[in-house]
């Protein structure tokens, strides 16, 4: 495990005082001068900073990584800085037990997984119904007996460190008739045979997040569903991702969302210097789990929001049921309110699957502007295009037609895409401008550019783009520069923002 480097500035140097575990590399200083080399994963601030270390703590903390002992006076001049940086407030009696048991959760590089629908087996001697349904789930149709008997289970096992702590999530879906249970056993390094340990997870534990954390050593953990009853059982995903325990998702602060079917959806907000405007910036298409585009976003100093989904292989843009849908626009608002700014004070983003999440979610807010690049709007075409323009490119994009409209034929195509343009239509976006980015030989949507200009119908809007040679991955780099430069271009001239420093 890596080490946690915590700072902490007071006149007390803490090593004196508290007994830091072995994970934990703590550096005192009485005075910040300038900004650490290598940023901190925490900070603990113990006495009211000055004017000039307020600047250096703000560029340097990560939200949600600050905490103030009784010795900050968050209701004066460190108010701004505590607000900002989302600090947290921690008595003296608590600190030796935060230490020892919590500050393990900060660690420096997040880690979320999907174990690939490849890598299942149907259990020896199971004589029912097997159907892969792309990748979106497999259905499993049997009686399975009055006890509970392995189904199937994941092929490689994945590694578990001891003190490591790993949040499991199992997507699944079954009949009425159908009772499963989850079966973690931990295997010793090397070993087949040598259990270290073994639990079961009743349907009952498995509504919310499994937390699984080996006590015993490091080992290799096999996972495998039991069932019983008679009927159908279909297994859609097993994410693994490393525990920040109560303190969120993938990052300090992150959270999560999940629907009635067991959808899930992540945000992160960072306040920024809590000025306008909020930049939403949509994940794009990613098998590693976690938020996409932080340090960029972090770098242009505003408030902003991350959003992503784990679902299907890389994501399926942002789409679902009613349920589903309504997270995103909900999650925007709850923190257009939380920082007191308007539709005006808004500027939604993303980058290719990122661009629909953008754009679809774009219609509930009706921004002050639209940045993205690489843009897929006609999802529809996407998958079209996968069996005569991109064979065996963007296979994904099969698994989101037939997830989203239950086919693959013409009709299926036509629904998808219309299911973006009926929205996009019904939006006014007359106080709206679009900057977009776009591949000129793009293999993925090749018209998206000129189709949005073509339905951008109300009076008023402004609209612009920029065409790179190459199909939808050849310059990525390019559009991702031209991206960050709209953006530092609607901030100066817009918002009055220096983008200079």
């Amino acid at each position: 495990m890596d080490k946690i480097r915590i700072l902490q500035l007071g006149e007390e140097d803490w090593k004196e005082r508290y007994i830091l575990p072995g994970h934990v590399q703590l550096d005192h200083v009485k005075e910040l001068k300038e900004l650490p080399e290598k940023p901190y994963d925490m900070v603990f601030l113990d006495r009211d900073p000055s004017e000039e270390e307020t600047g250096l703590l703000y560029r340097a903390v990560r939200a949600y990584t600050m905490f103030v002992t009784d010795r900050v006076d968050r209701r004066g001049r460190s108010k701004w800085l505590c607000l900002s940086r989302g600090a947290q407030y921690i008595a003296a009696d608590d600190i030796q037990k935060f230490l020892t048991e919590e500050s393990r959760y900060y660690f420096p590089r997040p880690y979320g997984e999907k174990f690939s629908l490849k890598d299942v087996a149907v259990a020896q001697g199971f004589r029912g119904k097997v159907k892969w349904n792309g990748n979106r789930n497999i259905l499993l149709e049997d009686d399975f007996g009055e006890d509970f008997r392995q189904a199937a289970y994941w092929r490689y096992n994945s590694s578990s460190r001891k003190g490591e702590t790993a949040d499991f999530w199992l997507e699944y879906d079954r009949d009425t008739s159908v009772r499963i249970r989850l079966v973690f056993t931990l295997f010793v390094p090397g070993s087949v045979s040598d259990i270290l340990e073994q639990r079961v997870f009743e349907e009952e534990d498995l509504e919310q997040v499994i937390r699984f954390e080996s006590s015993k050593g490091d080992g290799t953990l096999f996972v495998s569903v039991q069932a019983k009853g008679s009927g159908r059982l279909w297994l859609t995903a097993l994410h693994r991702r490393i525990s920040r325990g109560s303190h969120g998702y993938f990052l300090p602060g992150g959270e999560r969302y999940v629907t009635s079917r067991r959808e899930e959806a992540f945000c992160y907000f960072e306040p920024g210097d809590l000025k306008p405007p909020l930049n939403v910036y949509f994940s794009g298409y990613k098998t590693l789990q976690g938020f996409e585009g932080y340090y960029m976003m972090k770098n242009l100093g505003c408030p902003f929001l991350l959003l992503a989904e784990p679902r299907l292989e890389g994501g399926s843009f942002y789409m679902g049921s009613e349920e589903y849908e309504q997270i995103y626009p909900n999650v925007i608002r709850e923190y257009m309110q939380v920082l007191g700014f308007t539709q005006e004070q808004v500027i939604m983003s993303g980058l290719s699957m990122g661009t629909f999440g953008a754009l679809y979610y774009g219609c509930d807010i009706e921004p002050y502007a639209m940045v993205v690049g690489k843009p897929l709007v006609s999802i529809g075409n996407v998958a079209a295009n996968e069996k005569y323009l991109r064979p065996g490119g963007f296979p994904t994009s099969l698994d989101v037609l037939h997830f989203q409209c239950g086919g693959m034929g013409e009709e299926d195509i036509r629904r998808l895409n219309e299911k973006f343009w009926n929205k996009f239509d019904r939006a006014d976006w007359r106080k709206s401008r679009f900057a977009v980015a776009y591949m000129i030989e793009d293999d993925y949507d090749a018209d998206a550019y000129e189709t949005l200009l073509l339905h951008l119908n109300s009076g008023g809007v402004q609209a612009y783009g920029k065409g790179l040679h190459g199909r939808h991955n050849d310059n990525t780099p390019g559009i991702v520069d031209w991206f960050v430069g709209q953006y530092k271009k609607i901030l100066q001239e817009d918002f009055g923002r220096r983008m200079d420093r």
